[in-house]
């Protein structure tokens, strides 16, 4: 076996000599929420092969500390997994949103709460295998209650944790939501200097 290569991203532009070249791309499905692309794609070793995936537009999570330094949180019910889950507040991007405005109104309809302070922490891919879903991460605080507005069929409960209570829940596996995950990852980098916030 040979020794892993050390990788670096293309810079400035360059190609990416793992680029597949689109020979075919076609909508399979549009539904209310998302849409599903089908491609025949031309590999770089010459292989054609078929690929689909999401198209989604994108979404916000917020880590919304409470005066008292707890996390607020929310449980609802997830259809595809026919359970509920503990996540962090998070919603969909409506066509050319600004992330942040859309945070702002996401925790204000899903929680009831506003925050004086709003800082960016940064994006990631949740699905990269078959999605091109982007979340942007970020940290609320000096939140003030006001009163939810939540849309019709959601229905949440809120509740707040310390951040070792959540580390807990994910260790134990009862956290299994991959954007909140990645939230307290990223809220201990926060709380330790790390992140520059």
């Amino acid at each position: 076996m040979a020794d892993p290569e050390r990788v670096t991203p293309p810079q400035g532009g360059a190609p990416d000599p793992l680029a597949e070249q689109v020979i075919e791309s076609r909508l399979a499905w549009r539904g209310t929420f998302f849409e599903v692309q089908s491609e025949l794609v031309r590999c770089p070793d010459g292989h054609v092969g078929a690929r689909e995936f999401i198209r989604h537009p994108g979404a916000v999570m917020v880590i919304a500390l409470l005066p008292d330094g707890r996390i607020l949180l929310e449980r609802q019910w997830r259809h595809p997994l026919r359970q509920s889950f503990i996540e962090m507040p998070a919603g969909k991007l409506a066509p050319g949103e600004d992330p942040l405005a859309c945070a702002r109104r996401e925790l204000l309809e899903e929680t009831g709460y506003s925050a004086a302070r709003w800082d960016r922490l940064g994006s990631f891919h949740n699905a990269i295998g078959y999605s091109d879903e982007r979340i942007h991460i970020f940290l609320a605080r000096d939140l003030e209650l006001s009163v939810a507005a939540t849309e019709p069929g959601e229905v949440i409960e809120l509740l707040g944790a310390t951040p070792q209570e959540l580390a807990g829940w994910i260790a134990r596996g009862e956290v299994t939501d991959v954007k909140t995950i990645i939230g307290a990852w990223w809220l201990e980098r926060v709380l330790e200097g790390a992140a520059g916030v």
